[in-house]
This record gives C-alpha cells, sequence and structure tokens, in this order.
C-alpha cells in the first residue's frame, strides 16, 4: 500500500494525478494569477498533499512549465483535428486556437495579471509559435509544389511578425475598433496567404502535397511538444529538444 502523501505508485494513475494537480494549478492562476497561487493553493485545490506535488515537481516553475507544455499539447491536437491544407490556414489556426485558451491567450498577450513575475522572466516561451527544426523543411516543401516564394525569405521572421502583429493589435486600438478572436485569426490567414503564397492555382497533385507537408509539420511539431511534456510529467527523459 502506497503510504499517505505519496503519489501512486501504479504509473497510470500516478500520471492521472499529475494532470488532476495540472488542472488545479490551471484553475488557480487563471483566477488569481501566478504570483497569488501557492503549492500549498494547489495542493489544497487538487486534494493532495504538498509533499505530493514537490515528488512530481521539485518547484512551482516547473509544474508551471509542466502546464504550459501541455497547454502547448492540446493547441497542437485541436489545430491537428482540423486538418489544415496551407500555411495560411494552419497559422490562422493557430492565432484562433491559442486566443480561445485562456493560457495560451495570456502567454501570447503577457498577461502580466495571469503571468505575474514570469512576464519580466519571460520564463513561458514554451507556448510561442516555436517552429523548431521542421520548419524549414516544411517551407522546402510548399516551395517546391509552387504554393510559397522563395523570396525575399525570412519566413520565420514574416509568419512570427504577422501572428504576433494581430494578437497584440487589439491592445493599441480603442474598444469600439477592436476585432474579435476569430476575425484576428482570419486575418492572420489572409496575411500569411498575401505575404507568403505565389499567387497561383495550384495543380490538384500538388495542393494534395502541400497538405500532406502541412500535416507532416503539424505532427513533427506534435511529436516534440509531446516529448517535452514527458519529461515534465517523468514518463521520459530529456531527449527532445
Amino acid at each position: 500500500m502506497a503510504r499517505a502523501g505519496r503519489p501512486p505508485q501504479d504509473p497510470a494513475r500516478r500520471l492521472e494525478r499529475a494532470h488532476e494537480i495540472l488542472d488545479a494549478a490551471a484553475e488557480l492562476i487563471l483566477r488569481w494569477g501566478y504570483d497569488k497561487t501557492t503549492i500549498d493553493d494547489v495542493a489544497k485545490r487538487a486534494g493532495v498533499a504538498k509533499g505530493t506535488i514537490y515528488l512530481h515537481w521539485k518547484t512551482r516553475d516547473e509544474l508551471f512549465a509542466a502546464l504550459l507544455r501541455r497547454e502547448r499539447v492540446l493547441l497542437l491536437e485541436e489545430i491537428r483535428a482540423g486538418a489544415p491544407a496551407t500555411v495560411s490556414e494552419l497559422f490562422g489556426r493557430f492565432a484562433g486556437t491559442a486566443l480561445r485558451r485562456p493560457l495560451l491567450r495570456a502567454v501570447l498577450l503577457g498577461d502580466s495579471e495571469v503571468l505575474g513575475k514570469l512576464t519580466r522572466m519571460k520564463r513561458h516561451s514554451t507556448t510561442g509559435l516555436e517552429l523548431g527544426g521542421a520548419f524549414g523543411d516544411y517551407i522546402g516543401r510548399l516551395i517546391k509544389h509552387g504554393a510559397v516564394r522563395e523570396e525575399p525569405g525570412d519566413h520565420v521572421m514574416v509568419i512570427t511578425s504577422i501572428v504576433y502583429g494581430f494578437v497584440h493589435l487589439p491592445d493599441m486600438l480603442p474598444d469600439e475598433a477592436r476585432l474579435s478572436d476569430d476575425r484576428i485569426a482570419e486575418l492572420v490567414a489572409d496575411t500569411v496567404e498575401r505575404a507568403m503564397s505565389t499567387g497561383r492555382s495550384l495543380p490538384a497533385e500538388d495542393a494534395r502535397a502541400v497538405a500532406r507537408a502541412t500535416l507532416d509539420f503539424l505532427d513533427a511539431m506534435e511529436e516534440v511538444a509531446r516529448g517535452k511534456l514527458a519529461v515534465s510529467l517523468g514518463t521520459a527523459k530529456e531527449r527532445v529538444r
């Protein structure tokens, strides 16, 4: 029998307990903010002993990192389920989906009320675009099939600027001019298309290849995200970077 206050020895139950703790942490951080949420608070809300949390994560920051890594996996799963077929659809859905998830929205906007000191420490990059090494191969495949222009290059900078520009734009506008999250997502998709597309109508075979490349890229990002989450949950060793 497991001793009181310790996580269960069964791996499946241990993982379930970790997710229950993350659920509690997410609820409290969104309610009170990161700075005001303590390990004691999370333990009480999750119905576990404080020591149980420390057996999963050594610090509050590590717990929060696990929470953000889980959010990224859920984000990518939701985008992947929609089967985006082009680079513009992909990043339009990234913006729209992230803005609908409260924690990711706080990270994208640098919401100090939710993130507290983390907005100053810049410890929350795990929910950014994080395009990774697979992005270069993805863009190369799109160029090969005539979907994206090779020039002027710097595709990462172009996409990042578009996404973050539109996400942060509402903060610069008066309330009556602010846009809905859906409209922001539409504008991101439209601007990515205008900035990167060749403007040509693709033959069916190339269109299918572009759609396949987009899903392959999403799968590669999700694999990396799942690997990092597994490390945070103690179910894998650090090997995915």
